[in-house]
């Protein structure tokens, strides 16, 4: 199955010819793994795509206002990048929430209170186990290595070594879990659906399989850039301010960071043809190697799906089988 624009004047075709020369007209897709689904967003729509335990998969769509790429904001660099993380914050906990409740059983429901909850925690946690912890650790490492209270770049370096220490072991810790592991599977399915559209492949779950599991757009290689980011960000804060302030840095530049980590990520995508670039994303995707499995044909089919959804609303048609 191809998909074409339905109006060829405008953009990228997948169905094997580029309409516009233009490597940056081509339409962006991204997507997130969610609970025995995949949901997918263009710039101006998003699906989700989640199979029930009788096997049958539902879908939910629905056109972007506010976080559409149409809006200004959306186009200024640095902002884009913040508005990126606020919009993946958001989408992704609603579309969590509709996987939730779509994989379980019928009398089974997740309410949007618990969820909303769910996720304000989770938030509250991965900044305190990814910033405020690290900060702690190094001012008491101050006892053992005097040099840390007296250096700022050593300070922040060991800083931002164990924010990055942290969060590895985090990420390997939780692909120990079972469920977790299908999450990760899902996410490779969003990657090869992904590739497979970007190449002008046929949307088919036998022809999108050969593709890679791991993308150099992944979230998981922007939050690597962002634990790169901050040693840098964060070494530009005076070392005599008070350690309050320091704590609150961490918080108070978190949209800084996500802003810059946004345009290198971005950058890299649209030059990952040349070799030297191929040096700068490979750490990205030995990450994802955590973050991401090969799926079996079925999660692709569900990948697939939300892709479809995702295209459609954004004017695409299909042709052939």
């Amino acid at each position: 199955m191809f998909f074409v624009r339905k109006d060829p004047g405008q953009g990228w075709s997948p169905s094997g010819t580029s309409i516009s020369k233009k490597k940056e007209d081509r339409l962006r897709v991204g997507g997130q793994a969610v609970i025995e689904g995949v949901m997918m967003r263009s710039p101006n729509s998003m699906a989700v795509a989640v199979r029930r335990p009788n096997g049958e998969i539902v879908v939910k769509r629905e056109r972007l206002d506010f976080f559409s790429e149409k809006k200004f904001f959306s186009k200024l660099p640095l902002v884009r990048g913040v508005i990126s993380l606020l919009s993946a914050l958001v989408l992704g906990m609603k579309a969590l929430n509709f996987s939730a409740n779509q994989s379980l059983e019928e009398e089974q429901e997740v309410s949007s209170w618990a969820m909303g909850l769910t996720f304000a925690f989770a938030l509250c946690f991965g900044i305190l186990l990814f910033f405020m912890i690290p900060l702690f650790l190094t001012k008491w490492l101050r006892f053992t290595i005097p040099m840390v209270s007296t250096s700022g770049l050593l300070f922040n370096l060991v800083d931002g070594v164990l924010r990055l220490m942290i969060f590895l072991a985090y990420l390997w810790g939780i692909s120990f879990f079972k469920e977790v592991r299908r999450i990760f599977q899902y996410h490779g399915a969003e990657h090869k659906s992904i590739f497979a559209f970007e190449s002008g492949e046929a949307l088919a779950p036998d022809r999108v399989k050969g593709f890679s599991y791991l993308h150099p757009r992944c979230g998981t290689s922007f939050l690597l850039i962002v634990m790169v980011v901050s040693i840098l960000v964060f070494a530009l804060i005076p070392h005599q301010l008070a350690f309050g302030y320091k704590v609150a840095s961490r918080v108070v530049f978190i949209p800084l960071i996500a802003g810059l980590a946004y345009e290198i990520i971005r950058f890299a995508d649209q030059k990952r043809e040349r070799k030297s670039m191929q040096y700068f994303i490979k750490p990205g995707l030995w990450l994802q190697r955590l973050t991401a499995r090969e799926p079996s044909e079925d999660q692709i089919e569900v990948a697939l799906r939300a892709l479809r959804e995702v295209l459609e609303l954004e004017g695409y048609r299909h042709i052939g089988n």
